[in-house]
């Protein structure tokens, strides 16, 4: 129960922390780099997997991670560019605060459903999938939508 608790107090601060990072970010310029990097050092979370509590068979990693590109589809409809002289700036959405909420908050709920029947371990895997999958769909079509904002230019 301690780690179910504890990895739900995690989720809150890292979504407080996104909101937080998104606000600067509308106020920089922004480039290839910075929406592909994320979701690169994300991934080195999979070494997780090395410890056998947090492996998944492979049903379960298919469901979390489209799980994760359905939820990422909010996050796409809610991030936008804007062209300022010649620089290509995130438009700041005032859905994208809802919007992660909501999908915490959704994240939450099947965490609640499914720890009952599976081990905190498999939880952690399964949600650390979820979210891969979800930033993962979410910066590359960002990026080719950055990219399609940059030839215009």
């Amino acid at each position: 129960m301690f780690w179910a608790i504890a990895s739900t107090v995690v989720g809150l601060i890292m979504a407080s922390l996104m909101i937080f990072i998104r606000a600067r970010a509308s106020k920089r310029p922004t480039n290839g780099a910075r929406i592909l990097l994320p979701p690169l050092f994300m991934s080195t979370g999979a070494f997780m997997f090395i410890i056998p509590m947090f492996r998944v068979s492979f049903p379960q990693v298919i469901e979390a991670l489209v799980i994760g590109i359905i939820f990422s589809v909010f996050l796409i409809k809610s991030t936008s560019f804007q062209i300022e002289g010649k620089n290509i700036y995130l438009k700041p959405s005032k859905y994208f605060i809802i919007i992660l909420v909501g999908l915490l908050i959704a994240r939450i709920i099947l965490k609640v459903m499914i720890s009952s029947t599976i081990s905190v371990g498999e939880t952690s895997g399964m949600f650390f999938l979820l979210a891969f999958g979800m930033i993962v769909t979410w910066r590359l079509v960002m990026f080719f939508n950055y990219q399609k904002l940059k030839k215009e230019l």
